[in-house]
């Protein structure tokens, strides 16, 4: 199964929109790894046209709350419709299986030894301050990290937090996440 893994950063906060929805937000930078090339693209709203091709490609998109926030906001650019190719959202199976939302950076940390390297809200700083190629590396940094829990989490069937002190194991339900869905894309990109 070829799959893309992907974050997105924006140009502004939800405070500067009035609201929580996503779609109100604009991408300032978008990273995608993929797992047929090995490659990881990071690319400015400017040249996300270059990132149709990964993602027409792909037989599932992996992220971290990407069912909440990544694919509403990059669907509201995308030529398409994203919700027509499979989605892995890691968050969304740690909070069917724990019954809570978890930052990634908590369970990077305690499943693969890995943080993050900032936070949405600096990179957000960043853009302003025109350091486009640290917002890029943030994000980029942010795909390696949720590409190393999915990883571990097809290999192993879980993930971990920190509970206090002590490291808790999270069962997931990764039976689906290796199976090919036929999504019923047209591929009508001219790619």
């Amino acid at each position: 199964m070829r799959y893309v893994v992907f974050d997105l950063e924006t140009q502004n906060y939800f405070s500067d929109v009035g609201g929580n929805d996503p779609v109100g937000l604009d991408i300032s930078v978008a990273c995608f790894y993929d797992s047929e090339t090995d490659k990881y693209t990071a690319l400015t709203v400017d040249e996300l046209n270059a990132a149709w091709p990964i993602i027409e490609h792909a037989d599932a998109l992996v992220g971290y709350n990407s069912n909440h926030f990544d694919i509403p906001l990059l669907n509201k650019y995308y030529p398409g419709d994203l919700r027509s190719i499979k989605s892995i959202d890691i968050l969304e199976s740690i909070k069917d299986s724990l019954g809570r939302r978890l930052r990634l950076d908590s369970v990077a940390e305690a499943t693969v030894g890995a943080k993050k390297s900032a936070d949405g809200l600096q990179a957000v700083r960043w853009w302003r301050e025109g350091r486009v190629d640290e917002v890029k590396k943030y994000c980029t940094q942010d795909v390696k990290v949720t590409k190393k829990v999915f990883d571990y989490a097809l290999l192993h069937g879980h993930v971990k937090f920190k509970d206090g002190s002590r490291k808790r194991e999270i069962p997931l339900d990764i039976s689906g996440w290796t199976t090919k869905n036929d999504s019923g894309m047209t591929h009508a990109l001219p790619f």
